[in-house]
């Protein structure tokens, strides 16, 4: 039914854009014909934001897989470098709260460690929205920053890593078995960024299953039951994950394929310094503004990973 119901919407939108665009045509012929300056600026403003919404449909139509449509749990991981990559992935997580906040997407921290000097040493947030886990995975790999450190007295070049995960957020439809035998629930005191204690008492939760030693944790909510209820979703989908990359791993044994995925084969690079450039190494894009891509404007990026993926699938 979730499914029949996602096809009628995206049938609507194909629909409502269809006369809109109809609408504009009649539009434009009035005001070519009127000579209404003022009428053409509207047409070519409207048909700039059409033409943004059948690119957003055009990206959705590629989401073929069933978890595509999925919420997103996204992992931020800083490199070798200390401080520096530990600031860099706190940068990658306002870029990715942004780029939500911007789709008018839910963005909820469920866990968070962070740096001694400054930055995160981890943290993992759930992104929620339609087809949220189909668009963030364009973003999963590695991402590189080259910058004038802040944090060094003698203002030398550095060069920063983080890695970003991304799993899909598994419904309960979703059959993923576990055995109670086989988790160790265990509670601590949250804390937040800067050490700052978020409440008095052992409400944050650690789940361990034990067989794969798989952890997720939860810290987002004063509730040690909301919390073990978090800790557990997020548990389910790294345990799919893990058995969907098993699966993947088989059939390339099978096909004889040998895949390196190293630390330093970064997906993306984000230069401030000696000049300012964010280049996808995927899809080649590039942009200059590296600020406006930090402030969460990935789009463009993630389209055309998306239309990359789709072509090279042929």
């Amino acid at each position: 039914m979730s499914r029949l119901a996602r096809i009628k919407e995206e049938i609507v939108s194909w629909e409502e854009i269809h006369k809109e665009c109809d609408d504009l045509l009649l539009l434009n012929e009035l005001a070519v014909s009127e000579r209404d300056e003022s009428l053409s600026q509207g047409v070519e403003k409207s048909s700039a934001d059409l033409g943004r919404r059948v690119e957003n449909l055009e990206v959705t139509s590629w989401f073929t897989e069933e978890l595509d449509s999925h919420d997103a749990i996204v992992s931020i991981h800083p490199g070798a470098g200390g401080t520096e990559s530990q600031d860099w992935a706190n940068i990658l997580l306002r870029m990715y709260l942004r780029w939500a906040e911007n789709r008018g997407f839910q963005a909820n921290i469920n866990d968070i460690s962070a740096g001694e000097e400054a930055g995160i040493k981890s943290v993992t947030f759930t992104v929620g929205g339609k087809y949220a886990y189909g668009l963030l995975k364009a973003e999963k790999g590695v991402h590189r920053l080259v910058r004038v450190s802040p944090f060094d007295f003698q203002k030398r070049r550095h060069t920063s890593f983080a890695s970003v995960g991304v799993i899909p957020a598994i419904e309960e439809e979703v059959e993923i078995i576990i055995d109670p035998k086989d988790l160790r629930m265990e509670t601590y005191r949250a804390t937040g960024a800067g050490g700052q204690h978020v409440n008095v008492t052992d409400s944050a939760v650690r789940v361990t299953h034990i067989p794969t030693g798989v952890v997720a944790q939860c810290q987002s909510d004063r509730s040690q039951i909301r919390n073990r209820e978090g800790a557990m979703k997020i548990l389910r989908a790294r345990l799919f994950e893990r058995e969907q990359e098993k699966r993947q791993r088989e059939l390339e044994e099978l096909r004889g394929e040998q895949k390196e995925i190293a630390w330093g084969s970064q997906i993306r690079s984000y230069v401030l310094h000696p000049y300012s450039l964010a280049k996808d190494h995927r899809t080649g894009v590039e942009k200059g503004n590296v600020q406006a891509v930090l402030d969460g404007e990935l789009d463009d990026f993630i389209v055309a990973y998306h239309r990359w993926r789709v072509a090279e699938k042929g």
